[in-house]
């Protein structure tokens, strides 16, 4: 009966253990299978054992976008400049399918989470930085309308290749280096919209 105790109730980084079920559900099926019981049951511990340091779904799903919030701040902030921060965000949706799905659904997590809104910060920072490092003729007379404009390429082309939408077009090129085919299409070197 101690053993069974012991397994049930401790289980050295139970939290970890827990984010890295949750994200293997979230990649697979998405964010709507997520269910604290069966993560419990993938870990081997009891029903009631990630409540302690999730309380609820609403809990694990906001602790899933403050850390991929983190690793995206981390991620874009090595980037040297504006495009490479583009191919970054790919890179990271690629690499970070489950997070990506999770950060973007603000329904699906708490907004006002001290450890969430500190990480979103960081990442729109680091995508703020990359717009103010273009020169003016690049980035039009409005610095948010230009950052929407990043943000829209670089968000929109992730999202289309993670839902598989991009696998005919793609033709199995590399999305990081198709990424960068793309912008060299749209963006001048000076850094202006072509056209």
């Amino acid at each position: 009966m101690n053993s069974e105790r012991e397994r049930t109730y401790h289980h050295g980084d139970l939290r970890r253990v827990i984010l890295d079920a949750a994200l293997d559900v979230i990649a697979t099926n998405g964010p709507g299978a997520l269910s604290l019981r069966d993560l419990a049951r993938r870990a081997g511990v009891s029903h009631a054992a990630p409540a302690h340091h999730f309380k609820d779904r609403t809990g694990l799903l906001t602790a899933v976008a403050a850390e991929g919030y983190a690793l995206f701040a981390d991620a874009l902030t090595g980037a040297p400049d504006l495009r490479e921060r583009g191919v970054a965000y790919v890179r990271f949706a690629a690499t970070h399918p489950a997070h990506f799905q999770v950060m973007f659904q603000p329904d699906l997590h708490r907004t006002d989470d001290p450890d969430l809104l500190a990480a979103r910060a960081r990442a729109t920072e680091a995508l703020r930085a990359g717009v103010a490092d273009l020169p003016p003729a690049g980035r039009g007379e409005d610095d948010r309308i230009a950052g929407v404009a990043a943000w829209s390429l670089a968000h929109g082309f992730a999202t289309l290749l993670l839902s598989g939408n991009l696998t005919d077009a793609m033709e199995g090129r590399d999305p990081e280096e198709a990424f960068r085919s793309l912008t060299a299409l749209i963006f001048t070197p000076e850094g202006r919209a072509g056209g």
